[in-house]
């Protein structure tokens, strides 16, 4: 398969990465640190299993998704816009796009704009950019994705690759679910510039994701989203599955970047707003992040 990798960030280097290594020609396009280190000594994929440099190619141009049959979206959900625009002149009429991006909505929003099939897929995995063109994985590392357009043939190749991948019906209330669990950690773990385990640590927390968790909970109740009975203990359970691991918002927060907090406990607020459901547990959450973010001159 000729696949390319549209923003490629921690998720899109891991992914990306599995696949030229299992042979196919894959293209990373991403910033030009990462591009040069990639292109000088291969992208290091760290993972629990293995230490390896895999050859891959890697572009700075949007252009470089020409010629693909398959796209893998990962850019930040604020740059989901202008990424789609940029990309359009370039796509194939039957290029498939898998969103992999954090957020409820970004597979409807491209769906808006580009004629291409487009499927939204859930990402379960741990893993952040240790060093340009470096991958280090922490664990999990699957998707769920949406059935549609564009065949499944491409699944079995994910697979093959080590990348389990599973086609559901039920990826909506699971873009919820982590919607959810992104709510109650990442602006927490943003704020405190603390990792999983030490948050759920700390006096209160826990009570304070209850209330997020309940918030969101009523939104999704409006959107006539089922959501599973044990969402709390889930919540409750990630910290205890990735103790070391800091929110993508902190990560971003450490590096003076802008965040996603808009498309996490902004998008409930926005949500409970057209369905008269306060939210102020999330609407401070998201007041906090951005005057962090322009603190660190990052708004």
């Amino acid at each position: 398969m000729r696949i390319a990798v549209m923003g490629a960030g921690a998720v899109g280097c891991y992914f990306g990465g599995m696949l030229a290594r299992a042979g196919h020609e894959v293209v990373l396009i991403g910033r030009p640190a990462h591009v040069q280190a990639i292109e000088a000594d291969g992208l290091r994929l760290q993972t629990r299993g293995f230490d390896e440099r895999v050859r891959v190619g890697a572009s700075t141009h949007v252009g470089a998704v020409e010629g693909a049959s398959l796209v893998l979206f990962c850019v930040k959900s604020t740059d989901t816009e202008a990424a789609a625009q940029a990309m359009r002149p370039h796509l194939g009429a039957d290029t498939l796009l898998l969103s992999l991006q954090n957020g409820a909505d970004n597979a409807e929003r491209l769906r808006t704009l580009l004629p291409q099939p487009v499927r939204a897929a859930v990402v379960y995995v741990a893993t952040e950019m240790a060093g340009p063109g470096h991958v280090l994985h922490h664990g999990r590392g699957e998707l769920l994705v949406e059935p549609g357009r564009g065949g499944d043939d491409w699944a079995e190749a994910f697979r093959a690759a080590g990348v389990p991948v599973a086609i559901s019906d039920d990826v909506r209330q699971a873009l919820w679910v982590k919607l959810i669990l992104n709510c109650a950690y990442n602006a927490l773990s943003a704020i405190s510039q603390q990792p999983y385990g030490l948050l759920v640590a700390g006096a209160g927390v826990t009570d304070v994701m209850h209330l997020i968790v309940r918030e969101c909970v009523a939104v999704a109740a409006a959107e006539g989203v089922e959501l599973p009975a044990d969402i709390d203990a889930s919540v409750l359970a990630l910290a205890g599955s990735m103790p070391g691991q800091r929110s993508s918002t902190a990560q971003d927060l450490a590096r003076g970047k802008s965040t996603e907090i808009d498309h996490l406990n902004g998008y409930v607020v926005r949500r409970g707003r057209q369905h008269a459901i306060a939210t102020p547990v999330n609407q401070t959450l998201v007041t906090l992040v951005h005057l962090l973010e322009s603190g660190r001159g990052a708004g």
